[in-house]
């Protein structure tokens, strides 16, 4: 298992009331870390790590569908056929929840069988997927870092049931930043594991270098957030008037 490959601690800076978690999918089991104790679902293992030391979690320890999304066990009938949320109220009928299980992300059969769980400040691998327990003005400020060097636009992509495969097996595969506000994940409303508001923000190791790049240069309170519309609208008038005379003497 691999140290971390870069300082990650200028997300430090944003003082988090909760602190940011690595994830890592394993296929040997971690040296030097415990095996958690507890029964839990993924949700509620990125929340104990927060608040634990750093620990991995093997096939008996989730209580969800955990297992399934990172290749440990089989795929379950009850659950992959949609009775589940069917039953539970959550979808009219069985059809639609089993559409969920054509696009969530799955990793390989037998690939993993160990998953690590660290606090920022206690990581001692380097991890998959970051996850960040955020609100907007915080949210806001990555998501401008993450678009600052390349335009490339964002997205948000989720579900209402297995929220979880969104935060870890998604970006981790598909390299993309996600975010997801928990109040819309019924697992995590249910359980109550995070506090109303919360904003998860999961980010792939292949990102993590952009998203630090672009916050290092940007100004993450902008002095024009604060000025307000007025000073706002002098400002852009003065700066597209200023573009359109250099076009004109070019």
């Amino acid at each position: 298992m691999s140290a971390p490959r870069r300082d990650l601690s200028l997300f430090k800076e944003f003082k988090f009331e909760m602190p940011p978690v690595g994830i890592k999918f394993l296929l040997y089991k971690p040296a030097g870390i415990r095996k958690l104790q507890k029964h839990l679902s993924l949700c509620e293992m990125l929340r104990e790590a927060q608040t634990s030391e750093p620990f991995y979690a093997e096939a008996d320890n989730f209580t969800c569908v955990g297992p399934i999304l990172t290749g440990m066990a089989e795929g379950d009938p009850v659950f992959e056929a949609g009775h589940i949320g069917e039953t539970l109220g959550i979808f009219e009928e069985a059809r639609a929840n089993r559409g969920l299980y054509h696009y969530i992300t799955r990793l390989e059969r037998n690939s993993v069988r160990y998953v690590a769980f660290a606090a920022l400040d206690k990581l001692i691998f380097d991890p998959d997927v970051l996850i960040l327990a955020s609100d907007n003005v915080r949210l806001e400020i990555i998501l401008r870092a993450m678009c600052h060097g390349t335009g490339k636009m964002w997205s948000s992509v989720g579900t209402p049931v297995i929220a979880c495969s969104w935060l870890t097996t998604y970006p981790y595969i598909s390299g993309e930043v996600n975010f997801i506000i928990t109040d819309v994940s019924h697992g995590m409303v249910s359980k109550q594991v995070y506090p109303p508001g919360t904003v998860l923000i999961a980010i792939p190791y292949d990102k993590l270098g952009p998203v630090m790049d672009g916050l290092k240069k940007i100004e993450w309170y902008p002095a024009m957030y604060r000025e307000g519309p007025a000073a706002h609208d002098k400002k852009f008038a003065e700066t597209v008037a200023k573009l359109h005379e250099r076009l004109e003497t070019d």
